[in-house]
């Protein structure tokens, strides 16, 4: 047999190789899933990211606490200048 004779025979039953091709693709996939490298490489995928979540509320917590601050001073400090400016305006009253 020619190689396009084996390509028309292919063709011809593409329906039946797909479907084979569908069951190794099954049987080599679930070998795969269930070995323990994969099993041990999830694991260590899923430690990284949660350690990344972890890290990541810590940092949202560290600027939601000097947003805090930054807003805290600025009352502060408008609340200084309104009593200064009330202060100023009672000494040019005198």
């Amino acid at each position: 047999m020619t190689h396009k004779e084996i390509m028309d025979k292919m063709i011809e039953h593409k329906h039946a190789l797909l479907f084979v091709g569908g069951i190794a693709t099954a049987i080599v996939g679930k070998k795969v899933l269930e070995s323990q490298k994969t099993k041990d490489y999830a694991a260590q995928s899923m430690a990284k990211v949660l350690t990344c979540k972890s890290e990541l509320e810590e940092s949202i917590q560290d600027i939601k606490d000097n947003a805090e601050d930054i807003h805290t001073d600025a009352k502060a400090a408008k609340k200084e200048t309104i009593c200064v400016d009330v202060t100023d305006a009672e000494e040019d009253d005198e």
